[in-house]
């Protein structure tokens, strides 16, 4: 679960490194953000060659999160960090490429 102030690796070659959750996006008593969803964020750290700058307010949509989830097959997933993927105002990719990384663990649903 993600909320205000978590810090997130930025899993692109935007140039960000880490960013800090300012909001989640969705609503006004909307506290937590999980895999998918859309939040905005300010940069931490960055690259000098990036197109992303230090302090620079970005909008993201969270790729992986340390808090399992359960997916619809009854499995459940995990990754060992929290991660954002860099977007624009069309909700389309700002980097060219994004690195993927497999999940921690899974686990299997009792039903």
């Amino acid at each position: 679960m993600i909320q205000n102030e978590t810090r997130l690796r930025v899993a692109d070659n935007t140039g960000a490194r880490e960013i800090l959750v300012i909001r989640v996006k969705g609503g006004h008593r909307r506290r937590y953000a999980g895999v998918g969803d859309v939040i905005t964020a300010t940069v931490k750290q960055a690259s000098p060659q990036g197109s992303v700058r230090k302090g620079e307010v970005v909008t993201a949509v969270v790729v992986r999160t340390r808090k399992s989830y359960g997916r619809d097959d009854g499995t459940y997933i995990a990754f060992d960090e929290n991660a954002a993927v860099l977007i624009d105002a069309q909700n389309n990719p700002r980097a060219r490429a994004s690195s993927g990384r497999s999940p921690a663990s899974f686990a299997s649903a009792t039903s």
